[in-house]
Formats: structure tokens, sequence, C-alpha cells
């Protein structure tokens, strides 16, 4: 979630109800293509990253946006959404002719269901932050009702939770609004052996590190990452080597909106461990950037590392619906 001060400036923002609906809706999308990333210039090579290209998204559907974190399946097109109204947004990306993102297709929303069922909750219930797959599960964070649940894939529309991780930190210690962001999946053949992640936005403990947590697996437990003001933690992804990258925004009223990625080594996550790593990309409001949330690694179509953030507009005039491409550079 986007902090309190940019909110205020929200003429649009949510009422603190989830949008209603009763089934799946088809989403008819504009998109506008992102040549530059850095406004005014022609230079792709920031930092570790090479920008490949984006989008800007708008719908004369009110119900999208609010995109919190986003997940591509294997064929590197197809991907999975949660909107932190509780719903899930599932769609894919088109191409044109250079490889560059062109649009999204075959997009519908549809509502998350609890375990009765209920479906249209209170946004308190249903604040959906972080999202992971694996092998028949669409594993979904939640901050307010602090919780991780499992969903059946791919048959996540409409389904209930048919399970949920245990924290390894209490939950009494999470913020209402700065609680489980993000949850990524390590590889396989890695030190966790695909165990899930977390990772809080906001909820420290007593030394000022982000609780954190392996949440299942044979290395299950908590450890802790650096926190540096002003940032915050809104997503994150494994590389295939193992190393975690975490999305960070930054807010304020004198310099406005910021992002980084930072990447964590994955050989330091491990039980009682307190993390930090290198920052790989920065940026402020003289780049393509908005209220940056959701972060995925991708496969391209040569093999290389391609990674994939997306911003949560808030439902409001004043922010944007953007997805931005980048190549990960060795």
């Amino acid at each position: 979630m986007l902090g309190r001060g940019l909110l205020v400036l929200s003429l649009l923002a949510s009422t603190g109800v989830a949008w209603a609906a009763s089934g799946s809706e088809t989403l008819p999308i504009a998109s506008r293509q992102i040549d530059a990333f850095k406004v005014g210039s022609s230079q792709t090579r920031f930092g570790q990253l090479e920008f490949i290209g984006g989008l800007e998204m708008t719908s004369p559907n009110a119900l999208f946006g609010a995109v919190s974190a986003i997940r591509f399946r294997t064929d590197g097109s197809s991907f999975v959404a949660v909107m932190d109204t509780g719903h899930w947004l599932e769609g894919a990306v088109t191409r044109d002719a250079d490889g560059r993102l062109s649009g999204l297709t075959d997009l519908t929303a549809t509502p998350m269901a609890d375990r009765s069922g209920a479906v249209g909750l209170e946004k308190w219930k249903v604040d959906s932050e972080g999202l992971a797959l694996r092998e028949g599960e669409v594993i979904v964070s939640y901050e307010q009702a602090h919780r991780i649940d499992i969903y059946p894939d791919p048959a996540l529309a409409g389904s209930r939770p048919i399970g949920s991780l245990p924290l390894q930190f209490p939950k009494t210690e999470l913020r209402n609004n700065g609680g489980l962001e993000t949850v990524a999946i390590s590889p396989k053949d890695g030190p966790l052996g695909g165990a899930a992640v977390t990772v809080s936005e906001r909820s420290v403990d007593q030394a000022d590190n982000l609780l954190a947590g392996i949440v299942d697996g044979p290395m299950k437990g908590a450890f802790a990452v650096v926190r540096t003001e002003p940032y915050a933690v809104t997503d994150g992804a494994f590389l295939p080597d193992g190393d975690l990258l975490l999305l960070e925004r930054r807010f304020n009223f004198a310099s406005g909106l910021g992002m980084r990625i930072r990447r964590i080594p994955g050989a330091s996550i491990q039980p009682g461990a307190v993390v930090d790593g290198d920052v790989i990309l920065e940026a402020d409001m003289g780049y393509q950037i908005d209220n940056m949330e959701g972060l995925d690694v991708v496969t391209g179509p040569n093999g290389d590392v391609r990674i994939i953030v997306v911003s949560d507009d808030n439902h409001s005039i004043l922010e944007r619906n953007l997805m931005l491409e980048f190549r990960l550079i060795k």
C-alpha cells in the first residue's frame, strides 16, 4: 500500500470496501508504449539493468487498477496478478515486432473468495499484497488481516483457500499498513529448496530491521532485512541463481516518488540472519515510474533474465498503471 501522504491526494482512492462483483469481468485495456525509461533521454543502461520497454495502461472499466503483485507463467506472456481490492487479474502481454511490450490481452478480473466462499468483502479482509506461483498453488500474502493463503492453480478464479503457510515471527508485530508485502518462491535447486519467503513492508524487529521469514521447507525460520529509510519493500522475486530481488518505494512531498531494486545474495538468507544487498537500480520522478508495487523475474526468448515491474494506481486520477521491462546484465 502507498503511504498515507499520497493517499490524501488520491481523489479516487479506495473507500475501504472491496469492489463487489458476482463473477469474472472482461476488462478492455488501452496501452501506450513507453520507449524511454529516463524522461527526455535515449539512455537504455541503468546500473545492472537495460531498459527494454514499457506500457502505460488505462481502461474504461473502473475495476482495473490497484495492482499490487504480478507473476508470469512459464510461457513468459500469460500472468496472474492480484489487486489490493481483493481481485484476481489474469491475462497476457503482447509484443511488437521488436519484442517490446505492446499491450495486454484476454484480461479478466475475478473477486477473491474467503474460506466460506464469500466475495465482495471489506477491504481489510482481502488486502492482497504479495503473490507467488508454485506447482499447483497460488500463494497470496495479505496485510491488515495478516496471513499467507494457498489457492489451487490453475482453477484459482472463484476458489476458496485450500490452506495457509505459517509465519515465522509473531503476527502481532506486523503493522496494519506495512505487513506482508512480499512472498516469493526460491529456486528448487538452491539452498532453500523451493521454499516460500516473505518480507514485510515496514514492520520491524527491535533492531529496526524488516521482519522476514522462510515460511516452509527444511530451513524455515525468521530472518531480517536491513531497512533503509525512506524506502519500504513492496515486492520481491528470486533470480535463477538464487539471489532475491526486492522492489522498494519511497515517497515524501518534497521529493515525490522514488523506487529502487536491491539484490540480496541468496546464500545469506537463513534463519537468524540479517541480510542486505547492493542496489542495482534507483529512479525518481525524472524517470517513468509511479507507485511501483509489483516485480517478477521472467526468462526471455533467448534465455536472458528479464525483470518486469508494475505500479498500483490506487484507483486515483493522479497515478498511472505502468508495466516496465528490463534485461539483467550480469
